[in-house]
């Protein structure tokens, strides 16, 4: 009969090498396909898919004006929603005539009932009264002389001195009154008057005029009626970083809100406010007009606003639009948190023309513009990230070691099995 061999030892560990590396190949495909559900390295909107509303809860403003938590619906930006929008307005964007839809904001400017009145004196101002064939009291220290240097300064009581008029009260009066008075006072001792008084130096009233102008500082009230156009031009005008629909103008301590985009767009004079002595006016910059567009666009980023007309497809172009190979264009997302109630938005632009309908989309400052990744995009991440340590245990498992290589030789023996008898 034969001899019948037992399997060598070199024999045996191969086999438990090939058992081995089947084990970490399923072990690395569970992990991997677990990986894609839940361990998926990135953000994903993959719970707003499914449940079509945030996946978080969010400060919504309840009828008490308290806030409490809650899901917020997902709406479909669709032609339905956009006629909506147009129709009611919501009182967040503005249709420019120059052009596209501007976003607002809420503007707290009451109507103040002021209209312009004739200026009045007050103690700091320097008048100066002419009398006609009397020099003597027109230019008393010389014809020399500036007409503010030799005017006649309005005490802090508010009074001036005059000859053969005495002292005289003039707080709150306007020219054409004081003019009056000193003709009444003259007449007792100049046969047939005549004078006339005119401001030389405007010092008693002012306003503040800061932020993103070119000549930040004090401006004078004069007689010619001081609005906030008016103000800030004599600043110099606004700078590159203005932010014109959203000029603060603080009065007896409260501050409103004051859209001068729209006086000069659409020639809405109720902005053109008329300032009083004391007002500050603060031209904020226009960091905060920004729209974020994230996820899978070529180039994620804050992007500023122009003048706050900026639409959902002129922020995908600005971005160099979706990233063709890893990104789902059927999921994009915008994402905005209201004054009462946050609003989150979907767009499904699996199709070109549909971009029509984002160009139709405008945005407000703050908003957050969403690509989602693709589903196969995710799945390669995962891949990509377990790739390594598969490549790892297989070298481990490949590996020669020489010592244990030649104890095994040593210690291998052919085992014979007894021969029948």
């Amino acid at each position: 009969m034969k001899k019948k061999y037992w399997p060598s030892v070199r024999m045996r560990d191969f086999v438990a090498r090939g058992v081995l590396g089947a084990k970490v190949v399923v072990v690395l495909c569970a992990v991997g396909a677990l990986s894609a559900c839940a361990l998926v390295p990135g953000t994903s909107a993959s719970s707003l898919r499914l449940a079509q509303q945030s996946s978080v809860k969010l400060p919504v403003t309840q009828q008490e004006a308290e806030q409490a938590p809650e899901n917020v619906d997902i709406k479909p930006i669709t032609a339905q929603l956009i006629i909506d929008q147009y129709k009611a307005g919501q009182g967040q964007f503005r249709a420019s005539a120059a052009g596209g839809q501007t976003a607002t904001r809420q503007v707290t400017l009451p109507d103040f009932g002021i209209m312009h009145a004739d200026y009045r004196l007050a103690p700091g101002d320097i008048i100066n009264v002419t009398v006609w064939d009397h020099p003597e009291l027109t230019i008393p220290a010389g014809s020399y002389r500036s007409a503010e240097s030799s005017g006649t300064l309005v005490t802090e009581k508010g009074t001036i001195f005059y000859p053969y008029a005495g002292e005289v009260k003039v707080t709150g009066m306007a020219v054409h009154e004081l003019r009056d008075l000193l003709s009444q006072r003259l007449s007792r001792v100049i046969e047939k008057v005549q004078l006339d008084v005119r401001v030389v130096a405007f010092r008693s009233k002012r306003v503040y005029v800061v932020g993103e102008v070119k000549a930040p500082g004090l401006q004078p009230i004069n007689d010619i009626p001081m609005n906030i156009l008016e103000a800030v031009n004599r600043a110099g005008g606004f700078t590159e970083e203005a932010d014109h629909g959203n000029v603060l103008l603080t009065r007896g301590g409260a501050t409103y809100r004051v859209d001068v985009q729209a006086l000069y767009e659409d020639g809405d004079t109720s902005q053109n406010v008329l300032l009083l002595p004391g007002d500050i006016v603060n031209v904020p910059d226009r960091s905060f007009n920004k729209v974020f567009v994230l996820g899978e666009v070529a180039r994620p980023g804050s992007y500023l606003m122009n003048k706050r007309r900026t639409s959902l497809a002129e922020a995908l172009s600005d971005a160099g639009f979706v990233n063709q190979l890893t990104s789902a264009p059927g999921w994009i997302y915008v994402m905005r948190s209201g004054e009462n109630k946050p609003e989150l938005f979907h767009l499904d632009a699996r199709s070109p023309d549909a971009l029509l309908l984002a160009e139709r989309f405008p945005l407000r400052p703050r908003d957050v513009v969403y690509v989602d990744v693709a589903d196969v995009a995710r799945w390669n991440r995962v891949v990509a990230n377990i790739l390594p340590t598969t490549t790892l245990l297989n070298s481990i498992n490949s590996i020669q070691f020489p010592l244990l290589s030649n104890s095994r030789a040593a210690g291998r023996t052919q085992v014979i099995a007894p021969a029948a008898p």
